[in-house]
C-alpha cells in the first residue's frame, strides 16, 4: 500500500506534469502569485511610507514621545550605534524592521513543518498583517503593530514561496520560471502600492495610506482561500509523522545545506543597492532630486512605482531571454545568473555616483531621470537574483526541510536591510559619491563571491542528475 507520503509526492508530480492551465505551469501558480500580489501590496504600501513617516513626522521631538516603549527601543538602537538623529533613527527602525521580516520566516516554517501545515499557517500570518496595519492607524500603537506584521509576514512568506516549489516535480525545469513569474506578481503590487498608499498617506494623511495597505492584506486572503482547492496537498507534521516524511539526511544532503547557510553573507552583500532605493535613496532624493514634473510635485513615493514598473519589464525580459537562450544554448545554473545579475546590478548604485559628483561640485538639484537609470540598471540584475536565489533554495533543500530553508534563505534579507539601515546612516557622514561607489563595490563583491562558490562547490548544489554526471 503506497504511504501517505509517496501518495502526495506522486499528486504533486502528475499535476506538474499534465497542468499547464496557466502560462504553461499549474492553475496553483496562478492563485498564489495573485494571493502574494495583494500581500506585497499591503507589505510595499506600508513599507513606502514608513521611512518617511518616522524622519518627518514621528520621530520629531514633538511627536516621538507617544510611541509607547520608543524610549527603551531608541536606548537599545543607540547603545549600539551611539546617539542618532530623527534620521539616522528612522533609517535604523526602518532597517531593522525590514531586516526582521525576514527573520521570521524561519519561525513560521518551523511552525508550518511542525505543527499547523503551511494552509493555517499562511492563513494565521495574513490575519496578523492586517492587524497590524490597522493599528498603524495609532501612533501610540507604532510598536505593537509593526510586531504583528513580522509575526505575520514570518507565517506568510516563506510557506507560500514553498507552495509555490511544491507545484512542481523535483526535475521540473519550469520551477525557476515559476519562482519568476511569481516575483512578476510583486512587481505589479509594487506598482500600484507606492501610488495608492504612498498617496493618501502624503497627501490625505498618513493613517489613510496604512490602513489601504491593510485592506489589501484582506484581499489577499480572500484570493488564498478561493484558490485551495489548486494548491499542493499538504505534507504530513508532528514529530511521527516528520520523520516518516523525512528520510534521514545523506552526506551530500548535509553538504548542501551548510554550503546554503554558508553562502548567506554573500547574498547578503548581493542586495544592498536593492534595498537602499527603499531607505537611503527616498532620503537622499528628498534632498538633492528635483521633484516636480509639469509644475507637479511628484510624492517621493512614486519612486518606488517607477522602481516597480521597471523591475516588471526587465523580469518579463528576462523570462523571455533565458527561454530564448535555452532553445539554442544550454541554460547556466542559478548561481550562475545570480552572480551574472550582481555584476549587472552594482552598476546601479555606480551610476549615481555621476550625479553626486554634480551635487560635490556645487550643481543644482538633479533631474528625477536618475531615479529611472538606477531602477533601470538595478531591475537588470535584480531579476537574476532574488527570484532565481528562490528557485535554488527551493530545489536544493533536502525532502521535508524545504520551508525551513526558504526561511534561512530569507536570513540574507535580514542582515541585509540590517546593514542597509546603518549604511543609509553614513549619507549625513559621507559624501555622495563615495555612498553610492561603496554599495557598487559591495554587490560587485557578491558577484565574484558567487563565482567562487560555483567553481569550487558547484557539485554539491548542481541537480540530481548533473552531479551524478562525470
Amino acid at each position: 500500500m503506497t504511504s501517505a507520503p509517496l501518495t502526495a509526492d506522486a499528486a504533486a508530480a502528475a499535476r506538474a506534469r499534465h497542468d499547464r492551465s496557466f502560462l504553461g505551469h499549474p492553475a496553483g501558480l496562478g492563485w498564489l502569485s495573485f494571493c502574494e500580489l495583494w500581500e506585497r501590496f499591503s507589505y510595499y504600501g506600508m513599507q513606502a511610507l514608513l521611512v518617511l513617516y518616522l524622519s518627518n513626522y514621528l520621530f520629531m521631538p514633538g511627536t516621538i514621545g507617544k510611541v509607547a516603549g520608543m524610549d527603551a527601543l531608541r536606548a537599545a538602537i543607540e547603545g549600539v550605534t551611539g546617539p542618532r538623529s530623527p534620521q539616522q533613527l528612522a533609517s535604523a527602525v526602518f532597517g531593522l524592521y525590514v531586516g526582521l521580516v525576514y527573520l521570521t520566516p524561519i519561525f513560521g516554517g518551523l511552525v508550518a513543518d511542525r505543527w499547523l501545515g503551511r494552509t493555517k499557517t499562511v492563513v494565521l500570518g495574513a490575519l496578523l498583517m492586517a492587524a497590524g496595519h490597522f493599528l498603524m492607524a495609532f501612533e501610540t500603537a507604532l510598536l505593537p503593530a509593526l510586531g504583528c506584521l513580522l509575526l505575520g509576514v514570518g507565517c506568510f512568506k516563506g510557506n507560500i514561496a514553498a507552495q509555490v516549489g511544491d507545484l512542481y516535480a523535483p526535475g521540473d525545469k519550469r520551477r525557476a520560471s515559476a519562482f519568476q513569474i511569481f516575483m512578476l506578481a510583486v512587481q505589479v503590487a509594487v506598482i500600484a502600492a507606492p501610488i495608492v498608499c504612498g498617496t493618501l498617506g502624503e497627501k490625505v494623511g498618513w493613517h489613510w495610506g496604512f490602513g489601504s495597505a491593510g485592506v489589501g492584506m484582506l484581499i489577499g486572503l480572500v484570493v488564498y482561500l478561493a484558490g485551495r482547492r489548486w494548491l499542493p496537498p499538504e505534507a504530513p507534521r508532528g514529530a511521527a509523522r516528520s520523520a516518516a516524511a523525512r528520510p534521514p539526511l545523506g552526506r551530500r544532503a548535509w553538504q548542501q545545506v551548510a554550503l546554503l547557510v554558508a553562502i548567506l553573507p554573500i547574498l547578503m552583500l548581493s542586495i544592498v543597492g536593492n534595498q537602499q532605493y527603499n531607505n537611503g535613496f527616498p532620503l537622499w532624493s528628498q534632498q538633492h532630486m528635483d521633484m516636480e514634473v509639469a509644475g507637479f510635485a511628484v510624492p517621493v513615493t512614486w519612486l518606488q512605482a517607477v522602481d516597480a514598473l521597471l523591475s516588471t519589464g526587465t523580469m518579463l525580459a528576462s523570462l523571455a531571454f533565458w527561454r530564448w537562450w535555452a532553445s539554442r544554448r544550454r541554460e547556466p545554473d542559478e548561481i550562475t545568473k545570480m552572480a551574472l545579475g550582481c555584476f549587472v546590478a552594482a552598476g546601479a548604485p555606480a551610476l549615481l555616483m555621476i550625479p553626486a559628483l554634480a551635487i560635490e561640485g556645487g550643481g543644482a538639484r538633479i533631474s528625477i531621470l536618475w531615479s529611472f537609470a538606477y531602477a533601470l540598471v538595478n531591475n537588470i540584475g535584480f531579476a537574476n537574483i532574488m527570484p532565481v536565489g528562490l528557485a535554488l533554495y527551493s530545489r536544493a533543500a533536502p525532502r521535508g526541510l524545504q520551508g525551513l530553508m526558504i526561511g534561512i534563505y530569507y536570513l540574507h534579507l535580514f542582515f541585509g536591510n540590517s546593514f542597509v539601515g546603518w549604511l543609509a546612516g553614513l549619507l549625513e557622514t559621507m559624501p555622495g559619491s563615495r555612498f553610492w561607489g561603496l554599495h557598487a563595490v559591495l554587490v560587485a563583491c557578491a558577484g565574484a563571491g558567487l563565482l567562487a562558490v560555483k567553481l569550487a562547490f558547484g557539485r554539491v548544489l548542481a541537480a540530481d542528475e548533473a552531479a551524478a554526471r562525470p
